[in-house]
């Protein structure tokens, strides 16, 4: 028999948490935006006259990743994902599309329970222009930038600057302005 104080003994659960603090850690990130802008990467003809633009920050993303919430400074969130971003146009007889996978990295600053604003690295890789056998198939090198986000709860307004640059060395500017939505498992 081991002799113990009174009141000495601790749960593991009593040391890790202290009362009325919450949990910190990792959490898993979940994510899209609808995002516009950027130069123009080619120009589709359909046969009604009409035209359609393929912008290089253009399209609609989807990712996963990670926020991790340090214990000394609660505010401070760092989040990580890594997705597909994609555009495609209305012709109906080919799949012209615009692909890329995009890695963000960010630090984030809790101004409140609510409210997010964060900035970091964006990094597009696997960049591919497909016209579907219509006209030329584009690759672009893999691009790096800046990001700049600010969310209240789970809707937030992104900016990315960034350049693709083509197999001809043509540059083009991608950067974006988008509408994000992240949500965190399980929720802060």
């Amino acid at each position: 028999m081991l002799p113990f104080q009174k009141g000495v003994a601790q749960t593991t659960e009593q040391i890790a948490q202290a009362p009325g603090k919450k949990a910190t850690g990792a959490r898993l990130l979940v994510g899209g935006a609808l995002s516009i802008g950027g130069d123009r990467v080619a120009e589709v003809y359909f046969t009604n006259g009409n035209t359609q633009s393929v912008k290089a920050g253009q399209g609609i993303s989807f990712a996963v990743g990670g926020e991790f919430q340090l214990p000394k400074v609660e505010k401070l969130l760092l989040r990580a994902t890594v997705g597909y971003k994609y555009v495609t146009t209305a012709a109906e007889n080919a799949h012209i599309r615009l692909t890329r996978v995009p890695i963000d990295v960010t630090a984030n600053w809790m101004v409140s329970n609510r409210i997010r604003i964060g900035a970091g690295l964006a990094m597009h890789r696997s960049i591919q222009f497909k016209a579907d056998g219509i006209g030329e198939d584009m690759k672009f090198k893999g691009a790096n930038g800046p990001i700049f986000e600010v969310a209240y709860r789970g809707v937030g307004l992104q900016y990315t600057a960034m350049k693709y640059t083509d197999q001809q060395n043509h540059s083009y500017a991608a950067n974006s302005i988008g509408l994000a939505f992240t949500a965190v498992i399980p929720r802060r």
